[in-house]
């Protein structure tokens, strides 16, 4: 006599991870919101960047860390406003891609040539972006000491490997590309 794990009414939910009406539909639409808000926020950013060049900035200072006062000058705010606006832009480009590989698993057909192409160009994004963000923070390290810690290279390991993964997928793509080709030619 065969276990039964679950009673015999109860069915798992079946969902598919492919086509109209799957998860990936949702994570489309998902991405699809994210996307706007992104570029809200990165449109909204370089509008700041643009009205900070005309700001006075005469004694404006900053307090960080132990009540310690620093000097708020032009290039620290254009520096620093520039660098998120990057930051954010970069994402921005990111979920481009993304939602093109997405619009693709939501129709059924995902080892597309072109979804290899995206997945490459999310990698190097997103190891510009780690790259980007280790060099401004090991520069706000420098401008202010004691106050800010230099980020080490062990904090470098979670975004080098999902640079990575983001790599191989892109490979495992280029193979189900490739497969696809084939059986296609195959009568």
């Amino acid at each position: 006599m065969p276990i039964q794990i679950r009673p015999p009414g109860l069915k798992a939910p079946s969902l598919k991870a492919l086509g109209p009406g799957s998860v990936s539909s949702l994570l489309k639409t998902a991405l699809d919101v994210a996307y706007i808000l992104l570029w809200l926020v990165t449109g909204i950013l370089l509008l700041v960047l643009i009205a900070s060049l005309f700001i006075p900035l005469d004694n404006l200072t900053v307090t960080v860390g132990d009540e310690r006062q620093l000097p708020l000058t032009r290039s620290l705010v254009v520096f620093g406003l520039g660098s998120v606006a990057a930051y954010f832009g970069g994402f921005v480009l990111i979920l481009r891609n993304l939602r093109k590989i997405f619009r693709t698993l939501t129709l059924g057909d995902p080892f597309q040539p072109d979804n290899v192409r995206r997945l490459r160009q999310v990698g190097v994004i997103l190891a510009v972006v780690t790259g980007g963000v280790f060099i401004a923070q090991m520069l706000m390290a420098r401008a202010a000491p004691g106050v800010l810690s230099p980020q080490g290279f062990s904090d470098l390991l979670t975004p080098v490997f999902s640079v990575l993964v983001v790599f191989v997928l892109a490979e495992v793509f280029r193979e189900g590309a490739r497969l696809r080709r084939e059986s296609e030619l195959t009568i």
